[in-house]
């Protein structure tokens, strides 16, 4: 296993000659250190979410240290910071004033060297931990919006999203468009070959759809069974019938290598785009597939592995 890189730490304090010290021995001791004079400054820096651990001075100029660390807490950083407060105030009262204003931990100046790294240390501990869950939730929620089969995006992602994508369409006033894909005869290839050569098949349908379009703004998600939808941003009617070719006419001259050997499966396309649909987004977004699944029905009736296109406002196939 590759070792963790450093945290980063933001170090703020006002009196230069301890901001050095200081800054030596935190670096000595195996953390990225920036530093800060003041409050404000510091929560420029903080700003950018780039910090895990902030050891702050409570007497500074302008924006003390408890001010600061309820500052912090305040702006809703993008990931969890860990706040170290240095006091020279020995009150409880003073000490609670700290904790509740968002400290995680206090230590009194002047700070012993060995305490202070231990008190970091724990705080590490505590960052390490919060890195982990968060990285656990996003393969948590990766694994509930992605097909376990071939790795696109599921039925439950389409449904949710293509109405972000309608939202965002209307929004800027750009085109989008779908595309729904059906593996023509599928069901002989699980008859003749069995299962496991069927998902090999859709398996090469997805590397080969993928590889045909835009990495950065277009996506695909599993309808159910043999059937794909494509979804195009910034896309029109026209261009995504040419995405769509471009995947038919893989499918159609590039054999699938299998355990039962090399096998030619077409695909039928259908190409819909929003228009000028102003049906609330989640209806217009359910209109979208079935534009395009109109269009399918028309390539599957005309003879299979073919492209057509539907008119988004009057569902009339041309």
């Amino acid at each position: 296993m590759t070792p963790a890189p450093p945290l980063q730490l933001l170090l703020v304090e006002d009196e230069p000659t301890q901001l050095l010290l200081m800054q030596r021995l935190l670096r000595r001791a195996g953390y990225a250190v920036e530093t800060a004079s003041n409050g404000d400054d510091a929560l420029v820096k903080l700003s950018s979410g780039n910090f895990q651990l902030l050891v702050t001075d409570w007497d500074m100029p302008g924006m003390d240290g408890p001010t600061l660390c309820r500052r912090v807490r305040e702006s809703q950083l993008p990931g969890y910071l860990y706040v170290l407060l240095l006091t020279g105030h020995g009150s409880t009262e003073s000490v609670v004033a700290g904790l509740e204003a968002g400290a995680n931990d206090y230590i009194r100046k002047p700070a012993n060297e060995a305490e202070l790294l231990a008190r970091l240390n724990a705080g590490q501990r505590i960052v390490r931990l919060e890195q982990s869950l968060r990285e656990a939730n996003e393969k948590i929620k990766l694994l509930s919006i992605t097909d376990s089969l071939v790795s696109t995006y599921n039925r439950r992602y389409l449904n949710e999203q293509l109405v972000r994508e309608v939202e965002h369409a209307r929004r800027y006033a750009r085109p989008l468009a779908a595309v729904m894909a059906d593996l023509d005869l599928f069901k002989d290839v699980n008859d003749q070959h069995g299962h496991q050569v069927g998902d090999e098949v859709l398996r090469s349908f997805v590397e080969r759809a993928k590889s045909s379009i835009r990495q950065a703004s277009d996506w695909l998600a599993r309808y159910g069974g043999e059937e794909f939808v494509v979804v195009l941003p910034e896309t029109d009617v026209a261009g995504a019938a040419r995405t769509a070719e471009k995947i038919r006419s893989l499918c159609a001259t590039t054999p699938y290598v299998t355990a039962a050997g090399p096998l030619t499966v077409t695909a039928s396309f259908g190409v819909a785009d929003l228009g000028s649909d102003l049906a609330p987004p989640g209806a217009a977004a359910e209109a979208l597939l079935r534009h395009a699944d109109a269009a399918l029905y028309r390539s599957k009736r005309e003879g299979r592995n073919r492209v057509s296109t539907v008119d988004s406002l009057s569902d009339v196939v041309r």
